[in-house]
Formats: structure tokens, sequence, C-alpha cells
């Protein structure tokens, strides 16, 4: 009974639920967690009604539910352990420090392409989208604050280069999961991937440089930012040992050390560095882990009266910061774990497949099938091995190479799911980031250049032979 008699409008009745709900809900709340949570939760309860039809009881829906959140317990986990991170990097002085070098040397008209290159390059070397845009994208998004930059835009460059780098990374879980679900040489799928990933980051270099509005650059920087880099030159001691914290980080992961472990021993690191050169007892350093630095820690007859700017930097962080983005992802795979049971994603994922005539309805079903379920599961991991176990031998049938099937999986899957508000990396995004999904998204070019090229290459491949792998004549 798990779909095999369900209608496609049936199984597509949650998703239409969602999209109306998210609609309507903007008109009367903002755009935050509020939101996300009750359009996820009426969604749920959709899906749930078609799943009971089927014969399925809340048992099946909570034990699926259960199954969906241990299988990104890690995630979960990395969001949690970037909360205490940016606490404690807030009270070591990483986070001043990056902001107060960064704001005398980064041109304030620049710093929207400053904010993608500088992503790119510590994701390409880190191999996580996540932590780079939770430590060098929180350090960018304070500079935009502070030099009037829109936070909109900013933003959107911090995911673009997070999710470039993270992209073409050999050491990225979902490059090499990618690769696996396709059957796929890792260095060989990386390669492929230049076809779409090259001109996506050329297209969001342009737009950055010559569309995307810059801060306040006449007369230098603006009377704001310069209150800013004097209380951070008043509280903090601004040494060069404040880049030991992300350094343990590019280590870490570089090492190949768990990222959540990598993260939580910076953190410890960084909270070392505030008590011992900042100054703040080991009660701060607990606190700033858990609930978030506050200006409260700081000697005010010492560091004088805060502006504005400077409070909105460092009252940040905690573990407690990311429990909203909790109750968004519990209330998500509510809803995975009711169309699972209902058997409505293989419903929709089997329909896409019996389109598929050609080079192009091949991929297009690929990426159709892709985003479908990223979007329901928020787990790159499964959703990569997944529809590369059900479109293997569609390709190979085809003669196309199994690089094709990483690429289309990758710019389905690992780029998509920051652009949808209600995933797990796009809540993890606006909340880290200070920017709601929907203000970012326009502005992370990169992040649609994939699905584009890639569509693109497929369409024209028949005239142009140009970015489509032939499979070996031996292997098929």
């Amino acid at each position: 009974m798990s779909g095999k008699n369900l209608s496609l409008l049936s199984a597509s009745l949650p998703l239409f639920t969602m999209f109306g709900l998210f609609v309507v809900g903007i008109a009367f709340l903002e755009v935050g967690t509020d939101l996300l949570v009750l359009v996820m939760l009426g969604s749920a309860a959709v899906a749930g009604g078609i799943a009971v039809r089927q014969g399925f009881g809340w048992e099946d829906i909570q034990r699926s539910t259960g199954e969906k959140l241990a299988s990104v317990l890690p995630a979960i986990l990395i969001l949690l352990s970037i909360g205490m991170l940016i606490g404690t990097w807030v009270l070591g002085g990483t986070i001043p420090f990056l902001v107060y070098h960064g704001l005398e040397l980064v041109s304030p008209r620049f710093l929207v392409l400053t904010a993608f290159v500088a992503t790119a390059v510590m994701s390409l070397a880190t191999g996580t989208s996540w932590g780079s845009a939770g430590t060098i994208g929180v350090a960018l998004m304070g500079m935009a604050v502070a030099v009037d930059a829109p936070m909109g835009a900013t933003a959107g460059a911090v995911v673009s280069g997070a999710y470039f780098g993270d992209k073409l990374s050999p050491l990225s879980d979902s490059t090499n999961i990618s690769a696996i679900g396709a059957g796929a040489d890792v260095y060989a799928h990386v390669r492929h991937m230049l076809y779409t990933a090259v001109p996506s980051a050329g297209v969001a270099l342009l737009v950055y440089l010559f569309a995307a509005p810059g801060g306040a650059v006449a007369g230098g920087l603006p009377d704001a930012a310069r209150s800013l880099l004097r209380d951070i030159d008043v509280v903090y001691p601004l040494s060069f040992l404040a880049l030991i914290p992300p350094a343990v980080v590019v280590f870490g992961i570089v090492k190949k050390i768990p990222p959540v472990l990598a993260i939580a021993l910076s953190s410890v690191v960084a909270a070392t560095l505030g008590v011992v050169l900042g100054g703040f007892s080991v009660q701060d350093a607990m606190v700033a882990a858990v609930s978030g630095f506050n200006v409260e820690m700081i000697d005010v007859d010492q560091a004088g009266v805060f502006s504005e700017n400077f409070v909105s930097l460092v009252s940040r962080g905690g573990l407690s910061s990311m429990v909203g983005t909790l109750l968004v992802v519990i209330s998500a795979f509510l809803l995975a774990g009711a169309m699972d049971v209902s058997g409505a994603l293989d419903t929709l994922i089997n329909r896409m497949l019996a389109s598929v005539k050609t080079v192009f309805g091949l991929i297009g079903a690929t990426m159709a099938s892709g985003a479908t379920m990223i979007s329901l599961t928020s787990h790159g991991g499964v959703t990569g091995l997944v529809i590369g176990g059900l479109f293997q031998k569609a390709y190979k049938e085809d003669g196309l190479a199994p690089v094709n099937l990483s690429r289309s999986i990758e710019d389905s899957v690992t780029i998509t799911e920051p652009l949808m508000p209600w995933t797990v990396s796009a809540v993890f995004m606006a909340t880290t980031l200070g920017v709601p999904t929907l203000e970012y998204a326009p502005w992370a070019v990169f992040c649609y250049g994939g699905p584009g090229f890639s569509l693109l290459i497929a369409a024209t491949y028949k005239k142009t032979g140009f970015g489509i792998k032939q499979l070996d004549s031996s292997l098929r």
C-alpha cells in the first residue's frame, strides 16, 4: 500500500499546500522561523491525511520522521556547533579581528565581490559550505553592516562562494557522495563539473562586480564604520593570535577530522583566548558558548558607550541561537516522513522517469527528481545516493558516462537546497548570516547558474557535442 495506487494529484497535494501556505503567509507574517514552522506543519498535516487514506498511522509517520532526523544528525550537530563557535569567536576576538582588518583592507564598493571570492577559497580549501559561511561569512556580514552594504547581496555572495568551493572540493562530502551515487570517479566528477561551475562563477563575478550595489565609498569609511573600529580597538586586543581558531577549523577539516569536532575544538581555543587575552571570565566563556555573547560581559567603564553597529556585531551566537532552526528542521521532517510512508515521493519520481525520451529529458528528469527529493529530505547524502541509484541504468542505456549523472546530482541537489526556505541548509544560512532566504536568494547567482548551464548544455548537445561525456563502448 506504499503509494502504488496514489494519483499524481494526491502525491503533489502536500507540495501545492506548502507553496500556497508560504505565499499566503508572506502577506501576514514576516519571512522567518514562525512562518516556516507553520507552513511545514500545515503541509505535514495534509501529507499525514494522505498517508492515513493509504492505510498508515501516526506510528508509521513518527518512525519515518525519526529515521530521517537520525540520518541528518551530523548536520544538526554541525548546526549547533556553529552557534557555539560564533559566540566564542566573538568572545575570543576572532570575528572582531576579521571585521576590523577587513574594513581597513577591503573597499566597500567591492565588498560583495570579496564575499564571493573569500568564501569560495575557504570552502574549496575545507570542503564545507556551512563551515565557510559560519566563519568567514559571519565576519563579512559584520563588515556589510559597518559600511552600509546591502545585506541581501552580501549574504547571497557568501552563499554562492560557499557552494562554489564545496562543489569543486574533493574534501567535500557532497562531492564524494554524488560521485559514489552515480558510480563515477571523484576526480573525473570534479573535472566534469567545471563545464557548469566555471561559467556560473563567471556570471556571479560579473554580477557582483557590476550589478551588485556596494557600500558607502565617498570620503572613505562612513562614520558608523569608524565608530565600530574604535569600539573594537578599545574592547579587543586585536592580536594575530585571534587567527588561531579559524586555523584550527581549516587544519582539522583538511586532516579529515569530523567537522563538528574541529569546530568544537576551535570554540574551546577561542574561549581560552577570550579568557587569557581578553580579560573575560570563565563564566563569560561558558555563557557565550551556550547563550551567545552580549555586551554586558564587557567592562562598560573601560569601554564607554558602544555604537549600534558594535552591539549588533558582538551580540550573537550560542547553542540556543539555533533552537528556532531545529524547530523548522523537525517540522520539515514531519512532512517528509508523511510523504515517505504514503508513497508520494516515489510516485513523483517515477512519473518523472516515465517521461524520459532524450538526453535533455534524462538530465532534466534527474535534476527535477533531485530538487524534489532534497526539498523534502534536506539530506544531500541520501538524495545523491537514491537519485544515483534510480538513474544509473538509464544513463548507461543511453550511452552516457556516470560523470553526467554525478554532475546533474550536484547541480540539482547540492546548490539548490539553500534557495528553498524550508530546507536545513537554507534555514542554516538564513540564521547564521542574519538574512532571510528570500532576501539573499536572488543574489545567490552561482546557485542558479549550475542548473541553468547544465540544462543548456543538455539542450544544445546534439548540435554542439559540448559538455556531455559519452560512455566508453567497452563499459556498455
